[in-house]
């Protein structure tokens, strides 16, 4: 399969990954510290062990899930790893509004079809016929992609 041409690249920008990561790192440290140091029982104690596994967990998922970018094409919305996340024949609206329940910096994909759930912390998800674009990654870029794709559905006519 050849190379298609890229339209709009959208990754995450360095020093938001860095503060996104280190700050659920440090919310995991910091629940292991007080899980050890501080934990009035048991109960708490295991609570609090658990919390901050979860949130180092959510950290190496987060670092794994930036280093990727996503790619707009002719053929539709696609991770850097190959994943397709939409056909844009699939893609029947974009939704950037203020009120949209939409990532941090950008946009909501409704499809015409559901997909399976995906999460990848900073960068984009997908529940059913929703995808959420956007997280750790500038708004600009987001912006002018969530743009490209709305041309493309006005331009096809749905």
């Amino acid at each position: 399969m050849g190379k298609t041409e890229l339209d709009a690249v959208l990754a995450a920008s360095p020093g938001r990954r860095m503060i996104g990561v280190g700050s659920l790192g440090g919310l995991g440290a910091i629940m292991l510290y007080m899980a050890l140091a501080l934990a009035p029982g048991l109960g708490w104690q295991a609570f609090q062990v658990g919390l901050g596994g979860v949130a180092l967990w959510c950290a190496q998922r987060m670092w794994r899930a930036t280093a990727e970018r996503l790619e707009l094409s002719a053929e539709g919305l696609r991770s850097s790893d190959g994943r397709i996340l939409a056909p844009m024949d699939d893609i029947v609206a974009v939704d950037r509004g203020v009120f949209a329940f939409k990532p941090s910096n950008g946009f909501m994909i409704t499809l015409r079809h559901k997909g399976p759930f995906v999460w990848e912390p900073g960068l984009w998800w997908r529940i059913g016929r929703k995808v959420g674009v956007g997280g750790v990654t500038p708004g600009t870029p987001a912006k002018y992609m969530a743009e490209l794709i709305q041309e493309r559905i006005a331009a096809r006519g749905s």
